[in-house]
């Protein structure tokens, strides 16, 4: 990793050294080309800017020539330019700062394909039937929108059904719709031309392109601007593609997965989706189970993390009976993100080769009488002060990330649930509310829940603030 010092990094690498990665960080340029040429690295993070004004882009060009394998830049909010021309420059992916290991693990894991294949965990009678499915759905070149909350596995889900397929020999490419700054994802999906805009520096293909002879996965579609719906639904009924700055048609081969955790029925009938894409997509509708509904996974899919995430020199680890209880009998709101979660905190927190109960550190279920008040009159704000005041131990960051969630799902309620009126109420782009939306998600806050008074309770929820 080459990148000048900066706060939280270093915590990054300890942790990721911790689960077995060898890192090396240096913040020198000279070492950094020096060590590509003297080791093999399977990844290589590199600064957006540089004091000294070099960006990403130039650093890639020095390095190509050394090493062949993946770039990732590293970056914040407002170097979003920087990001692009290194994009464009052939970078794999970027990274926001602040991030946390979860987040360079989840990286690391999309260059392992293998390991991808070896993730599926299906014990329950409900998941067998499910990739028994996609099984069947592999063989044809239909299009599947996968519905699910949150962190169930939509993107494994894809994956298999990929590898699963005739097309397995070709490309997947996967995009977070929700992800990528609006100002970024037309030119990431369709490509682009020299002198297209301002910082095309160099002619790049689009990733609907880039998956030609394979398999395209549009997560979190539901996020997609109506702008580029319209695009997208041109492009899949054509199956050609154009450059953006460019009047050449690209034809297209590929199979198209989407999926989302919003409704999208209620999407198109609020005239936030359009009706035309919708069933363009949902040709085959399948649904991944949240982990709540697939209890007979939950301790197979623990052991299958805690396999993942152990140190190559640490013995082998087990659970015991009272972890497998409590495993079993949680509810998981973030499902299995959030088990992943609590497995990698387990591994740091357990004595010897066994993991307890309290190892996992869940939080405590209550059940509580019904309100005699109706839930859309319930102020979120109330629920915040009881977590604050239910911990063992004050915590700043934790009371401030609470508070700034209130505000978000108290806005959104007051505009309906409208992402731009509500993020220019808030003094914040609509992209950077996607983001902590996004954010709130992964931590499993179901949103559209929140909003419309099935849920207001997320005290419980085990928010990671890594």
């Amino acid at each position: 990793m080459f990148h000048p010092h900066h706060p939280g990094l270093e915590q990054v690498l300890s942790e990721g050294e911790a689960k077995g990665y060898q890192l090396t960080q240096t913040a020198d340029l000279a070492d950094c080309l020096t060590l590509l040429t003297q080791n093999h690295w399977d990844l290589v993070l590199v600064p957006a800017w540089l004091p000294d004004g070099t960006e990403a882009a130039d650093l890639i060009k020095l390095v190509q020539p050394r090493y062949k394998g993946e770039v990732v830049v590293v970056s914040e909010l407002q170097h979003v330019a920087q990001v692009t021309r290194a994009l464009q420059q052939g970078a794999m992916d970027y990274l926001l700062i602040p991030f946390g290991h979860m987040h360079l693990s989840q990286l690391v894991q999309r260059l392992q394909p293998e390991q991808q294949r070896q993730a599926i965990v299906a014990e329950s009678h409900q998941s067998k039937q499910l990739f028994q499915l996609a099984q069947r759905v592999a063989q044809a070149d239909a299009s599947v929108l996968i519905n699910g909350e949150s962190g169930t596995g939509k993107e494994v889900l894809a994956r298999f059904i990929h590898e699963s397929s005739p097309r397995a020999s070709g490309p997947f490419v996967a995009i977070n719709c929700a992800a990528i700054p609006e100002t970024m994802i037309e030119s990431i999906l369709f490509g682009h031309t020299k002198g297209a805009f301002t910082g095309a520096t160099s002619a790049q293909a689009g990733k609907l392109e880039i998956a030609n002879g394979g398999t395209l996965m549009l997560d979190e579609i539901g996020e997609l601007p109506l702008s580029l719906q319209t695009k997208l639904l041109r492009v899949l009924q054509e199956r050609e593609v154009e450059r953006l700055g460019s009047h050449q048609k690209i034809k297209l081969d590929i199979r198209v997965l989407a999926a989302t955790n919003r409704d999208l029925e209620k999407e198109v009938a609020e005239g936030r989706f359009r009706a035309d894409l919708y069933y363009r997509l949902n040709v085959f509708p399948m649904y991944c189970a949240t982990l709540k509904e697939r209890q007979e996974d939950i301790v197979p899919l623990a052991r299958h993390l805690l396999a993942r995430y152990m140190p190559n020199d640490q013995l082998t680890t087990e659970f015991t009976e009272e972890a497998q209880l409590a495993l079993r009998s949680y509810d998981w709101p973030g499902n299995v993100r959030e088990l992943e979660n609590v497995i990698q905190r387990a591994l740091v927190m357990s004595r010897g080769c066994l993991i307890r109960g309290e190892d996992l550190m869940l939080p405590v279920q209550t059940t509580q009488e019904p309100s005699v008040e109706p839930l859309a009159d319930m102020n979120v704000l109330p629920v915040r002060q009881q977590a604050v005041e239910s911990d063992a131990k004050p915590n700043l960051q934790k009371s401030r990330k609470l508070a700034e969630f209130d505000t978000i799902i108290e806005t959104l309620r007051r505009f309906n649930g409208h992402r731009s009126k509500t993020a220019e109420e808030l003094g914040v782009s609509t992209r950077a509310l996607r983001y902590k939306i996004q954010t709130m998600r992964e931590q499993g806050l179901d949103i559209e829940k929140i909003l419309t008074g099935q849920n207001t309770d997320f005290a419980a929820t085990n928010l990671n603030y890594s």
